[in-house]
């Protein structure tokens, strides 16, 4: 898709439109991740430090982490800003919703590459925490400080430390 039509498509996701902390994260996270294509020095390196300063301006003035390494579908919603960390490896589906302190990472300093893969319509709850090499299913909500270390399948509720699978059916 049109990066253009990829950042208007986000637009209208968030509510707030232009004064969405969540709509600038990705924002920068859509000019960045071509970068990953690109392959000659001569662009590849300006690109890169251009990037990184936009990128940590996001950090520090929404609290969002979204690398430009990761994969994002469209109509990512980021309802509430702040403390959210997503990995480089992540990959992330169609209309999920992400709220506060979310964090999409590694288990472990042992498996650093490790990350998860969210589905699509996945709805994650404030605080919540998927953690390591796990796959959440398309519809799945996982709860407000729910910590996911396990597959979580389409439709299911996770909720609780570790997060407990609640089968809903498919939605």
């Amino acid at each position: 898709m049109i990066l253009y039509k990829l950042i208007r498509e986000d637009l209208r996701t968030h509510r707030e439109g232009l004064f969405s902390q969540g709509f600038w994260a990705l924002f920068v996270y859509r000019l960045s991740h071509p970068r990953t294509k690109v392959r000659t020095p001569f662009i590849r390196v300006p690109y890169y430090i251009i990037n990184r300063l936009m990128q940590k301006f996001i950090e520090i003035s929404c609290g969002i982490c979204l690398p430009e390494t990761s994969v994002v579908g469209r109509r990512l919603n980021i309802e509430h800003f702040g403390s959210i960390i997503v990995h480089g490896r992540a990959v992330i589906g169609d209309d999920v919703i992400l709220r506060q302190g979310v964090t999409i990472g590694n288990r472990s300093q042992g498996y650093p590459e490790e990350a998860p893969v969210i589905g699509n319509r996945v709805v994650i709850g404030a605080g919540a925490k998927v953690l390591g090499n796990v796959c959440v299913g398309d519809g799945a909500v996982i709860g407000a400080n729910a910590v996911v270390v396990k597959d979580v399948p389409p439709g299911a509720l996770a909720v609780g430390v570790p997060a407990r699978i609640i089968e809903r059916g498919v939605s």
